[in-house]
């Protein structure tokens, strides 16, 4: 029986037929040839993709908007800066980093690569002195916090297990993590069964009915990890129970264990953070409610501390507004 021809790439695999033999070169090698239509086709796609990474990058440029009003004084700094007004700008770039939260740690270190590489002569101007700020950050984050895309394997079903405080944003992450997975051809289950709050169990039903996803709750077993403070240690082991039975029900599983922080209690997640993943392991951090909040650099401080990724930010109330993190997009963000 003659195979199905593709359906999305016919003319890269065509069978070897009379009618194709058209197609190979001399050497008996396969050309890549495609017909008007075909083409047509990979130029409309090849314009969704960039249309949807411009949205995401906008997207993430808008939420950042009160970390970048806080660090615009950066550009004052520099735009008049002169070799005798090095350290007086760099205490001053110190004190705008520190209120912006990247932390002691990260100003200090960040402000004393800088003042070495003028002391050496390496940077001349305020262009290149913030071309270096924005180097320096980047490298944080990409050096110690990466895989910033999911890791779900090949097996299937994938689990995510989702894991945080009250009120950090667990139920409403979730739910615009499902919204992006449908809309991405996924079939998705949200399994509900929160142990300390309830009503978080019918606001993911809304969730679920909102987006189309499959939703289980079962209130004698309950399913989803359970929220808390982090200081409660009860509900911290009923996660590690979460886990097992998870990884028992299904060897592999979770494959993402995340970890929703709430982005204005800037550096106070980090105790959060380090506590949660002692517990039950984390493998990457969604960042929420970042749009109305000029502590940004927290994302820099959390990556650095434990060397986890962030995986998504929130930037904005709308369903669409969980995005992607893309550490080259977020530092031009915060300094365009």
């Amino acid at each position: 029986m003659a195979s199905a021809p593709s359906r999305v790439l016919p003319f890269l695999s065509p069978p070897y037929t009379a009618a194709s033999a058209s197609l190979r070169a001399p050497s008996g090698r396969l050309r890549c040839a495609a017909t008007a239509g075909q083409a047509g086709f990979f130029t409309r796609l090849g314009r969704l993709i960039k249309e949807k990474a411009k949205s995401d990058v906008d997207k993430l440029f808008s939420g950042f908007s009160k970390t970048r009003e806080t660090l615009s004084v950066v550009d004052e700094l520099l735009t008049y800066w002169n070799l005798a007004d090095t350290d007086r700008v760099l205490d001053d770039l110190e004190e705008a980093l520190l209120v912006s939260d990247f932390g002691p740690k990260i100003s200090f270190r960040i402000v004393d690569t800088l003042r070495d590489q003028i002391r050496d002569g390496k940077l001349k101007s305020g262009t290149e002195i913030k071309a270096s700020l924005k180097r320096c950050i980047l490298e944080l984050l990409t050096t110690k916090g990466s895989k910033t895309e999911l890791q779900l394997g090949f097996r299937k079903p994938a689990v995510i297990m989702i894991v945080g405080v009250n009120g950090g944003g667990k139920t409403t992450s979730l739910g615009k993590l499902a919204y992006r997975f449908k809309n991405e051809g996924a079939k998705v289950l949200m399994a509900a069964g929160d142990t300390f709050r309830a009503a978080a169990r019918d606001q993911l039903e809304i969730w679920a009915e909102r987006t189309g996803s499959e939703i289980v709750i079962d209130n004698d077993k309950k399913a989803q990890a359970p929220s808390g403070l982090h200081t409660n240690y009860g509900l911290m082991e009923e996660l590690v129970s979460c886990k097992k039975v998870i990884a028992k029900a299904l060897p592999g599983a979770p494959n993402e264990i995340l970890l929703v922080l709430d982005g204005t209690t800037g550096l106070n997640m980090l105790q959060q953070a380090k506590e949660f993943n002692d517990v039950v392991g984390i493998t990457g951090f969604i960042l929420t409610k970042l749009d109305g909040t000029a502590r940004g650099g927290c994302v820099v401080s959390v990556v650095d501390e434990l060397g986890i990724p962030v995986k998504f930010v929130g930037v904005g109330e709308g369903v669409e507004d969980l995005q992607p993190f893309d550490a080259e997009a977020f530092v031009e963000a915060i300094f365009p």
